[in-house]
């Protein structure tokens, strides 16, 4: 950073170096830095704490978040050299707004949509590409092929889950889907035939029907979308500065070639399942 100084104004220039501290001064008071200490010290990451073996509730301490993206976040941790922070903060609606708000600083994993830009920065590339299906009743016929095969049925997702720009315009303009705080209640729907068919990736969606003992559901082919998952910064972050976006995105360049992610959910898959078994 920069130092400002009246040193360079001679001293026999009484009134212009009076002039000149007065105006840093009031640049400090109003918060230009001067002499700024830019260095951040944690950072604060969270997450949709129902989406395992991606993220999950540490069941021995529930404000912590553990699973794959957990493990990634304390390697880019390493890389940037920084204290991250994976916390629970709330349900997956409470998470983006506590990102608008500026109270937490990374999402460990979000989907790319226009209206998040407006709060948060996208870091590339993706870490993790999902497949996003349509769950139904085993003996419930549904014949899907395309999106428009959805039409007339009663849908179910999480509130604010987002499955691509494309497909929530279509969502939003043809199909009823309903909106619930949690995935264990959007899948009981469908398993209680309140509801047709549930919109969730995959992976998170088989680790809970184990969780939740519940048989008599299906996946549907084709898949919704094939979307990625990438790793953002709140806007009002007060680490958003130029470089630690920089650190960060060299971090999360070099994390991709070393391609750890594939290691990271094969185990954290074997540690949901056996956490569940107990």
């Amino acid at each position: 950073m920069k130092r400002y100084s009246c040193k360079a104004i001679p001293s026999n220039s009484a009134v212009w170096q009076l002039a000149c501290w007065m105006i840093l001064a009031a640049l400090m008071v109003v918060g230009f830095p001067v002499h700024a200490n830019e260095s951040c010290k944690s950072l604060l990451a969270t997450g949709n704490p129902e989406y395992p073996p991606y993220l999950w509730r540490d069941p021995e301490d529930e404000n912590r978040l553990m699973g794959a993206n957990a493990e990634w976040i304390q390697l880019l941790s390493k890389e940037i050299g920084v204290a991250i922070d994976v916390k629970y903060v709330g349900p997956w609606g409470r998470v983006q707004e506590e990102a608008k708000l500026g109270r937490v600083d990374l999402l460990a994993g979000a989907f790319f949509t226009q209206p998040r830009l407006e709060y948060m920065d996208y870091f590339y590339p993706a870490f993790r590409e999902t497949r996003t299906v349509i769950w139904t009743r085993s003996n419930f016929n549904l014949p899907y092929k395309k999106w428009a095969d959805l039409a007339g049925k009663q849908g179910v997702t999480v509130i604010n889950n987002s499955f691509g720009e494309e497909f929530d315009r279509y969502a939003k303009e043809s199909l009823k889907i309903s909106m619930v705080p949690s995935l264990e209640q959007a899948l009981k729907m469908v398993s209680l035939s309140r509801a047709d068919y549930l919109i969730y990736e995959e992976d998170p969606g088989l680790a809970y029907v184990a969780k939740l003992n519940i048989t008599g559901l299906k996946t549907v082919s084709p898949p919704i979308t094939n979307e990625n998952l990438y790793l953002t910064l709140s806007h009002k972050s007060p680490c958003n500065t130029p470089e630690m976006r920089g650190r960060i995105a060299k971090a999360v360049y070099k994390l991709d070639k070393q391609n750890v992610m594939n290691k990271l959910i094969a185990s954290n898959i074997q540690l949901w399942r056996k956490q569940q078994s107990k």
